[in-house]
Order: C-alpha cells, then structure tokens, then sequence
C-alpha cells in the first residue's frame, strides 16, 4: 500500500469513529421526531379542545413514556420546523402531566402555583440536562427563536379561554398547515372572536402579547376571519376598536 492510500485508509477510520462517538441526536438531527404516542393520546382523549383527563390519568405511563422519549433528544440539533413541533408538543404535554400531578383535586391550573411562584415557573421538563419551566420554553425559545404569532393558538394552557388542544401532535410535515388551522379555528370561533357595533371582541392574549401581532391584532384577525365575520370587518370604515374578553381559567375538562 502506498504513503498516500495508507493516509486515507487512517484518515477515513478516524472520521468513522468521530460520527459513531457523535450523541444519537446528532444522527437523527434530519429525521422527523416520532410524536406518534402523543398523537394518539391527543386522538382518544381529547374532542373539541376540551381534554379528557381521566382517560389521561389511566394511560400516563403512554404519556411519561412519550416525554421520556423528548427528553432524550437535543433539539438543538433538529431543522427548525421539526423542532418548533418540538417544543409546541413538548409544552403541551407537560402541561397535562402538570395537570395529572394534583387530578382530580385541580378546578384550574392556577391551582398548581403558589402565592410566590405560578405553575408556568416550575421546574419541572427536562431538557439538555437542565430542568426548565414551561415558561422558559414558550417565552424564552418558542416566541423569541421562532417568532411566529400563530404559536400562541398552539400551545396550551389547560384553561377553559386558552385555544383549544388540538387532537393531533404536531409534525415537521404539516406544521405550517396545522398553525394555520389552529389559528384560523380560534379567530372564527363566536366565543372567543367577534365584532359587534363597531368594537372587535378579543381574547386577551391579543393584549397580553401585543408586540407579537406587531400591535395590530385588527389586522392579524382580518388576514384569519372567514365567511361573514370576514366581510363585516372589511365593510367597516374607519378604525376598529378593540376590547378584551374576560379569560377563564378553569379547566378544560371534558
């Protein structure tokens, strides 16, 4: 074998053992994340937004053994589709074992916190090797890293005015589909968006995060609305106001 084949035969090793040494997520950094037990738990425990939290409680070793399956993988290292997936079903999940943790003896999730510290700041969801909130993963990486305002009808907040779960996980393939449908649903829905008089009636996550909908909620609802309640907003003339709806936050039980 000559200098120069003996170079690239050990050239071609080291790197071989370099990739095989690298963490499993590394490898899998292109492949879709497999959010195929959490899809079906959405399917049969979840109708219309409202959750099951019963059916929950009786498969929540499915449900640990789904966030078992998260916390293995680095989502730093995943496309930036398949990881806002990521964190979307990631918030979402440990939201109902956040709720499962106090059931049946919880009417609302603010039942969870204390007089010091909301549920949304307990550490509770491992990721890379820390232990994290719920709100570091919606207002410290889903809203800054990805911004996209429609996240905001994606998670949930297992509150009765929250937008509803959605009854599939969400996935790298139809994310963009799935943000529309979740946002265009809760913009047409007459319980959470209406216009009356001359005033365009809006939940108060409209308000809560202004500077997301570039502190035009007017507009984001007119790019969303459909049917009549789209025509009504376009025939107005002049500007619209806006009012914020109460929130409620018991709990969205079935």
């Amino acid at each position: 074998m000559t200098l120069h084949r003996q170079f690239l035969a050990i050239a071609g090793a080291i790197l071989l053992t370099l990739v095989l040494a690298l963490p499993p997520s590394i490898h899998k950094a292109r492949a879709e994340v497999d959010h195929g037990l959490w899809n079906d738990l959405l399917q049969k425990h979840v109708q219309n937004g409202r959750v099951n939290y019963d059916g929950m409680q009786q498969e929540q070793p499915r449900l640990d053994q789904y966030l078992d399956q998260l916390a293995q993988i680095n989502p730093d290292m995943l496309e930036r589709s398949d990881a806002l997936a990521y964190y979307i079903n990631l918030y979402n999940a440990w939201t109902i074992k956040l709720i499962l943790s106090k059931y049946p003896n919880v009417s609302s999730i603010k039942d969870l916190g204390t007089l010091i510290k909301t549920p949304w700041k307990k550490r509770l969801i491992p990721l890379n090797g820390e232990m994290v909130t719920l709100d570091h993963i919606e207002h410290d990486i889903i809203r800054p890293r990805f911004k996209d305002p429609r996240i905001h009808f994606a998670v949930n907040c297992a509150a009765v005015s929250c937008p509803p779960l959605q009854t599939t996980a969400f996935t790298e393939s139809r994310l963009n589909e799935q943000l529309d449908h979740a946002t265009t649903e809760f913009v047409n829905d007459p319980q959470s968006t209406y216009f009356k008089e001359g005033a365009l009636y809006l939940s108060r996550i409209f308000k809560w995060f202004g500077d997301d909908f570039s502190d035009d909620p007017a507009g984001f609802v007119k790019d969303y609305a459909n049917g009549d309640f789209k025509k009504a907003l376009a025939a107005h003339k002049g500007n619209i106001k806006i009012e914020y709806l109460d929130y409620n936050w018991k709990l969205n039980r079935q």
